[in-house]
């Protein structure tokens, strides 16, 4: 009889396993990703590569956020970071993050706001 595949990172793994899949690096090396993070795939996968990695990179063939990628992996948020991190070093991933985007948007102008406000203290 054969035992059903324990998803990576179920809680049996134990930190023993995570310590395995960081390489021991308790920290990712760079603050670019959050939760929110859009992680995109800009290489397939490799031969060789650590099985990690080649879920990520499948999962993230269209834009995903780290925590997506961290419930579809079982894998806390803070190691999936570091992953990213290492995928992000060797050129595998981009990452966007919303809060560039909005740094981007224009913002109203201040007399059109002056004039909402008039507009609902009238209501």
């Amino acid at each position: 009889m054969t035992r059903p595949r324990r998803p990576v990172g179920s809680p049996s793994d134990g930190p023993d396993r995570l310590y395995t899949v960081t390489g021991g690096r308790s920290r990712a090396e760079t603050d670019a990703f959050d939760v929110v993070t859009l992680i995109v795939a800009e290489q397939q996968p490799v031969p060789g590569m650590q099985s990690e990695h080649v879920r990520i990179l499948r999962l993230c063939e269209r834009p995903t956020a780290v925590v997506e990628l961290a419930a579809d992996l079982h894998l806390p948020v803070s190691v999936v970071k570091i992953l990213l991190g290492d995928l992000m070093a060797a050129g595998r991933i981009t990452a966007r993050h919303p809060r560039f985007a909005a740094g981007q948007a224009q913002l109203p102008d201040l007399d059109t706001l002056k004039q909402v406000l008039h507009g609902l203290r009238r209501l």
